[in-house]
């Protein structure tokens, strides 16, 4: 694997990976700075924020694409919460949903408790984790060629997908979405069922 002297930008990279997203993909983000990157790339009823459920993200993406298995599910995490959330992998690794990928943005460090280093940043491979959980399709990306020859892998094959994003740890500005969970879930499951979703609430 060929390295590049300067690290990806995250926020770049989420908008590469999206900007090719068909209407119908559901994207699932977990809280923090993964939401502010898929929130900057362009806010969309199909966009679901996990506001505060640190480590649920993989199981809240998982169960998504067991119900809609006709819709593409990706879900954004930071390395700290798929630390948190391991054993999702495992689960994930067991089901395998075709329509499902897991994009970790990894800085390596608790962007959001100070930057202390985190697991990825000694010596912990989340890529390899996937692939002993039963992931076939699993890859670091550390270079913008690398993102660009995966995304469609990403977007389309079958899963389940990994893509470790390794990125720098350069602040970027936040981007909020909007922040009230029913709303949120009222507006995803519109999205999904369309208006009749109301009447049936």
């Amino acid at each position: 694997m060929t390295q590049q002297t300067k690290p990806l930008n995250r926020r770049l990279a989420v908008k590469r990976i999206l900007r090719d997203r068909q209407q119908d993909v559901l994207v699932v983000t977990s809280l923090g700075n993964p939401t502010f990157d898929v929130a900057s790339a362009g806010d969309t009823p199909q966009n679901f924020y996990l506001w505060g459920a640190m480590g649920g993200a993989v199981t809240f993406g998982l169960g998504v694409a067991l119900a809609q298995p006709k819709k593409r599910v990706v879900v954004f995490v930071g390395d700290g919460e798929m630390m948190m959330g391991l054993g999702s992998l495992a689960t994930v690794g067991v089901d395998k949903p075709s329509n499902l990928s897991i994009v970790v943005i990894d800085n390596e460090h608790y962007a959001e408790t100070g930057m202390q280093l985190a697991h990825a940043g000694r010596g912990v491979d989340i890529t390899a984790i996937a692939r002993a959980a039963g992931f076939e399709n699993a890859a670091t990306l550390e270079s913008e060629r690398e993102l660009d020859d995966f995304v469609d892998v990403i977007l389309k094959a079958a899963g389940p997908v990994l893509a470790t994003v390794k990125v720098g740890t350069d602040p970027e500005p936040t981007a909020l979405p909007p922040r009230d969970g029913p709303w949120l879930r009222s507006r995803f499951r519109e999205a999904l069922l369309g208006s009749a979703a109301h009447a049936s609430q």
